[in-house]
């Protein structure tokens, strides 16, 4: 945490005096479509990947991995229930708090305050990038833009996430790491 932002001894004493910790299975959904999880996870060890259900189809957004913090955009920020999942894709060891515990911290520390507002910063400057890579890059330069920002995702994941995350096929993917 403190190599984002500092954060003050204190701020941390206070943000885990509401943590819980917990540990899920692979492909447990921490977050539902539709529905309220109303907690927040700081990931500890192991990878979830967050998606959107389309005509059946998972259109993969995003990858946390360890020091990821991973919640609902929607229940956080205007009240609704998800419109995305966020799903274990290895086994996870993770810290969880309640939604209405980390706003009140943010709005009580002005310390974790900053540290919420970098994470949410980087975080808005890689899905920028993302949807600017997915529409001006050929596959094969996305691919090579993803490797480098993620490459323990490259390692981990599996090939189906990486290819809808990026916007391609599968079997593109596929030729394109037989040709490293």
């Amino acid at each position: 945490m403190r190599a984002q932002y500092p954060v003050s001894d204190e701020s941390i004493r206070q943000l885990e005096s509401q943590l819980t910790a917990c540990r899920f299975p692979k492909r447990y959904r921490l977050i539902r479509e539709h529905a309220y999880s109303k907690c927040a996870y700081f990931i500890e060890k192991g990878m979830t990947r967050s998606f959107w259900p389309v005509n059946g189809d998972e259109i993969t957004t995003s990858f946390s991995t360890e020091g990821g913090l991973v919640f609902s955009m929607d229940e956080l920020y205007y009240g609704k229930a998800s419109e995305e999942v966020v799903e274990t894709i290895e086994e996870t060891e993770a810290y969880r708090i309640a939604l209405t515990d980390l706003t009140r911290l943010w709005e009580t520390d002005l310390g974790l305050c900053n540290w919420g507002r970098i994470i949410h910063q980087n975080e808005y400057r890689r899905l920028h990038r993302s949807h600017q890579e997915r529409l001006t890059l050929p596959a094969k330069e996305r691919y090579e833009a993803f490797r480098q920002q993620f490459p323990d995702v490259c390692r981990r994941a599996n090939l189906s996430y990486i290819a809808s995350y990026l916007g391609i096929t599968l079997s593109t993917l596929s030729r394109l790491r037989a040709a490293e």
